[in-house]
């Protein structure tokens, strides 16, 4: 059957792990313009890597499709992209290998290709957190695939609140401003002037602020541009604990006073860490308007490709943490 003549569908895909490797999720929506159906579909691994999940998210997509068909595949990932179209083609003529080596995820690979195969695929990529309404769909379908890998087996559902958090810091002086957005709508705080305070102290200082105003045992994405937030509710935490809140050369952690507070609220909520993707999220470039006028010479918000690095003097991560 000539491709103007196959059924038309269009989708939309994104996937990631968090923190990467870890646990994984992806999601898919697929669109067909001819009967107006739009269907979602999500899933997730309790161990996997952001490349995994944006390769499977477009396997499962396909997957779905009941015939063969005219596809428009959308993707935030050049990762998927650029390998479909200008890797695929070199390692199969190579016997599945790189010119260096070994493909990675040639599991993932293999299977694509075989799929893509059986239909009319047309590849574009979108910039992530850019306002596209299927890009971010997507995403929010691939966040709550990972949060869903770390909710234990039999636990009730429970309501997601997101966060989002902006924090600006310069001269000593400091000031914040948060969304919190709930099932039942969007509420705005800002908090601003915290005399004496670093940019990774007012962060710091948010977060447990934010997350004291919710009720124990809520289920909490929060939104970050600092590393420094992130990756100690993350990783440093525990560790810290661990040893008396010494770092592993024995010495104080740097404000621990406010890191007790932070990890005492987050202990009594079910609190996820994503990663900021891409471009910096809309809701963290609307916070950024309500700190206008505010010292600016530490703005967090987010990042390109990572979250940005945390200032005000002190080390985005410990060198011995």
């Amino acid at each position: 059957m000539p491709a103007e003549d196959l059924p038309a569908v269009t989708i939309y895909t994104d996937g990631g792990a968090d923190p990467n490797p870890g646990p994984g999720g992806w999601g898919a929506i697929l669109i067909h313009p001819a009967s107006g159906k739009t269907t979602e579909l999500s899933g997730g691994e309790p161990q996997s890597t952001n490349n995994r999940m944006e390769l499977t998210a477009a396997i499962r997509a396909l997957e779905a499709l009941g015939r063969r068909s005219r596809v428009r595949l959308v993707t935030d990932s050049q990762y998927l992209r650029l390998g479909v179209t200008q890797w695929l083609p070199g390692w199969v003529a190579r016997g599945w290998r790189r010119k260096a080596g070994e493909v990675q995820n040639i599991d993932l690979w293999r299977r694509l290709d075989e799929l893509a195969r059986q239909h009319e695929i047309s590849w574009d990529w979108v910039k992530g957190h850019s306002g596209d309404r299927y890009n971010e769909r997507a995403d929010r379908l691939a966040a709550a695939a990972i949060r869903a890998q770390r909710t234990p087996r039999g636990a009730a559902a429970v309501p997601c609140t997101e966060v989002f958090l902006r924090v600006t810091a310069g001269g000593g002086r400091g000031a914040w401003a948060a969304l919190v957005r709930r099932p039942g709508g969007e509420e705005e705080l800002v908090r601003g002037e915290t005399d004496g305070a670093s940019a990774n102290q007012v962060d710091l200082l948010a977060a447990a602020e934010v997350l004291e105003r919710l009720p124990a045992g809520e289920a909490v994405a929060f939104h970050t541009g600092s590393d420094y937030l992130r990756h100690g509710a993350t990783r440093w935490l525990p560790a810290w604990r661990r040893r008396g809140w010494r770092t592993q050369a024995g010495a104080p952690v740097r404000n621990r006073a406010l890191w007790e507070r932070l990890d005492a609220a987050a202990s009594t909520r079910i609190v996820e860490w994503p990663e900021v993707k891409s471009e910096e999220p809309p809701e963290l470039e609307r916070l950024g308007k309500l700190l206008r006028g505010k010292p600016e010479s530490e703005d967090r918000g987010g990042g390109t490709g990572r979250a940005r690095r945390s200032g005000g003097g002190e080390p985005d991560t410990p060198p011995d943490n």
